[in-house]
């Protein structure tokens, strides 16, 4: 217990809830302004993307990796532990944000709620592989801004794929997108871990 305890310490991992948690309320807080009887297509968009990539960017901000040297040279493998640290927070978030916008509506359920986490905790797990923790939101941030507006108007099975941020939440495909998203930035971020911020000069 005082491992896994050490752990989460070491990785920022206590200050994540509470960030979860203020994602949470902006999204229920959303819920409550759209309503549910005559949503604002606007609002609903802009709800079940952007919430979505906050929760995500606060994930991906626990993922840093202050003692590579040491991970690199761990007797143990940290696969599973890296597994565990990006589940547990996706799972948090997930539950947090089915709960906020419960009765809300079938165009502001949990449903496109929960696929958006899932595609952009992944896009994010990747991104720190790639670019660090501290940068990890750019990628899902620029991504699902840039296809808010190329997405309009857009009809067909391939907007389905490239756009899954702003699909309603009954499209298979872009559920199959974004679990995909999920499934290689998982593993990725599990078999690789957060590259490690450049130590100041």
């Amino acid at each position: 217990m005082t491992g896994v305890l050490l752990y989460a310490r070491s990785r920022g991992l206590s200050w994540t809830p509470a960030a979860l948690a203020g994602a949470v309320v902006l999204a229920g807080w959303a819920a409550l302004r759209t309503g549910a009887a005559a949503p604002d297509p606007a609002r609903v968009r802009v709800l079940v993307t952007l919430v979505p990539v906050l929760a995500a960017a606060v994930i991906g901000g626990s993922l840093s990796t202050p003692f590579d040297e040491l991970d690199r040279t761990a007797v143990r493998p940290w696969w599973p532990r890296r597994l565990a640290h990006l589940l547990g927070p996706a799972a948090l978030a997930g539950a947090l944000l089915a709960l906020s916008v419960l009765g809300a509506g079938p165009a502001l359920g949990p449903t496109p709620l929960l696929r958006n986490l899932l595609g952009c905790t992944g896009v994010t797990a990747a991104a720190a592989v790639v670019l660090g923790a501290r940068l990890s939101w750019l990628p899902v941030l620029g991504y699902v801004g840039a296809v808010i507006p190329a997405s309009a108007g857009v009809a067909g099975r391939a907007v389905t794929v490239w756009a899954w941020p702003v699909q309603p939440g009954d499209r298979p495909w872009s559920w199959a997108a974004a679990g995909t998203a999920f499934v290689l930035g998982t593993a990725l971020f599990a078999a690789r871990g957060a590259r490690p911020a450049a130590a100041p000069r």
